[in-house]
């Protein structure tokens, strides 16, 4: 098993929930998170002044996966989110040893 963490747009959240749920894949934890990439931020005008954002809001989502599911799972979320502008976002892919389900108590171990 994998888990597989995007950080991505506000703005491209809803359209790759519904590809996921597409997909088959409607388990998901999601996070408002803030930061930045290599661009630094953006700059912003108000009252006639200029200020730097250096924070962005961006989401992050994790979903844990089939080492056989892993591919085309990336594949989705780069399909639903690219604008191919800077600030697209990032796809991250950690093994996941084992997961356990709290109500059930059931153990899946990850195989690699």
């Amino acid at each position: 098993m994998k888990k597989v963490e995007a950080i991505i747009r506000p703005e491209k959240f809803e359209e790759l929930k519904m590809a996921l749920t597409e997909n088959g894949f409607v388990s998901m934890t999601v996070q408002d998170v803030r930061g930045r990439g290599t661009q630094g931020g953006i700059e912003r005008q108000w009252r006639g002044r200029s200020y730097k954002v250096d924070l962005l809001p961006k989401i992050k989502i994790f979903i844990v996966a089939k080492d056989q599911e892993v591919e085309r799972l990336i594949g989705i979320i780069r399909d639903s989110v690219y604008t191919g502008g800077i600030g697209d976002g990032k796809i991250f892919v950690y093994p996941v040893d084992k997961a356990i389900t709290v109500r059930t108590g059931v153990v899946e171990e990850g195989v690699q």
